[in-house]
């Protein structure tokens, strides 16, 4: 019995009776939903103080501003390359295995992909940059922005630091709310296995298991692609550091259970910071990293959107050429950044990219909403990990890591 007070295991428990749940009572899906949400908001709720708080205490912990520009430039660099390489991996994984051969477009609802096309091509990707830097911090808290509060955050840390005297009142006064926050989270978390039942019922009653029948191939070739991904890339990168990937993961094992059941990495953003913080890593470099790597570095994401595309192009037999296989590594190299900041992004996002592309007939998505459900949650559980990697590599490059503590909570 005292296994069942384990929380991962409590999460476990609840994604399997979502999915009995939603397959036995379809009808359930919208009370699933409700659930799932209310847990997600609860979530969200401390996101944008906490990211706040961590951001400022870190960076005035830090002392240094060369520190912290060094660490910024490092993790978008790392974003750039490890997410490049995902893209190229979904693409050339789905030029081998060609999921999309041989499958019919036939009895889809082309009416649910008008609304995802008409948000891809209103997206403006120079204004997605643009809009990093925000006109109104409330507004940017009000609507939980992540990468606008980091923005704000560092500023607001750098303005706090050139106060020579008097403004360790304010840090620790930050510091205690901060505390508390965390403490709200903690609170929060005990109701995650709910959270993880409504997920599920939902995806379950809503899509049921016979779109999983259809596109099974292409869901599989995904899958197939993520792990190879995680354990062959992400692996390879920990083992160069000198840290094991695998007893990470383990580390980290409630957080991902969660993001299967809530299918959104957002969920556990706050607890990871926590638990990396808790393994050794200094507070500053985990503060900038994972709230920037969740609006830049979404391996997932970019796995899925460059074999979606191989995969519809397989669909309606359409061959690129080799400038066209660059310009739309082009362009998916800039498009997959924007996901983050979009509901629903990696379906908008690949709206968006069709449509920029101007190749593939747009009506092809109708094919993906069924299984669309069933594939974020390996997207949100490869963007957790990959952010989580980021970070302790990071950190070890950084020398910003404690060993000692490292070895003791996580091993290595």
């Amino acid at each position: 019995m005292k296994y069942f007070k384990i929380l991962y295991v409590q999460v476990l428990i609840g994604i399997i009776l979502g999915i009995i749940v939603g397959l036995l009572f379809p009808a359930f899906f919208q009370t699933g939903k409700i659930i799932s949400d209310v847990f997600i908001s609860l979530i969200k709720m401390v996101i944008a103080p906490i990211i706040f708080f961590t951001v400022v205490l870190g960076i005035t912990g830090a002392g240094n501003m060369k520190k912290v520009g060094r660490v910024g430039g490092k993790g978008i660099l790392y974003f750039e390359i490890v997410s490049t390489i995902a893209l190229l991996i979904g693409l050339v994984v789905g030029t081998f295995i060609q999921p999309g051969k041989g499958v019919v477009l036939a009895n889809t609802n082309t009416e649910k992909v008008a609304a995802y096309v008409d948000q891809g091509k209103a997206m403006n990707w120079v204004d997605f940059f643009t809009h990093i830097v925000p006109d109104n911090i409330i507004g940017a808290f009000a609507k939980g922005d992540i990468i606008q509060i980091l923005f704000f955050s560092i500023f607001f840390a750098i303005g706090l630091m050139m106060i020579k005297k008097g403004n360790e009142g304010i840090i620790n006064t930050f510091d205690v709310i901060n505390k508390a926050l965390f403490n709200i989270l903690h609170i929060v978390m005990k109701l995650s296995p709910i959270g993880a039942f409504g997920g599920m019922a939902y995806t379950m009653g809503k899509f049921g298991i016979g779109s999983l029948l259809i596109l099974g191939k292409f869901m599989l070739t995904f899958y197939i692609t993520v792990l190879i991904f995680i354990f062959l890339i992400l692996n390879g990168i920990m083992r160069y550091y000198g840290f094991s990937l695998i007893k990470l993961l383990k580390y980290l094992k409630e957080e991902i259970f969660i993001v299967i059941g809530a299918s959104s990495s957002e969920a556990v953003l706050p607890s990871v910071m926590e638990k990396l913080e808790q393994a050794g890593c200094e507070k500053s470099v985990v503060g900038l990293i994972i709230p920037t790597g969740y609006s830049f570095n979404l391996d997932g994401t970019s796995i899925y959107l460059s074999m979606a595309i191989i995969f519809l192009a397989q669909v309606f037999d359409v061959e690129f050429s080799i400038s066209q296989q660059l310009t739309i590594f082009g362009i998916l190299l800039i498009t997959s950044k924007g996901a983050a900041g979009v509901t629903g992004s990696g379906f908008i996002v690949l709206a968006s990219t069709l449509a920029a592309i101007k190749v593939i007939p747009l009506e092809g998505l109708a094919l993906l909403i069924g299984v669309d459900r069933f594939m974020s949650e390996a997207r949100s559980v490869t963007n957790f990990i990959g952010n989580a990697v980021a970070t302790v590599v990071i950190s070890k490059h950084e020398k910003s890591i404690d060993m000692e503590v490292f070895k003791k909570v996580v091993g290595v």
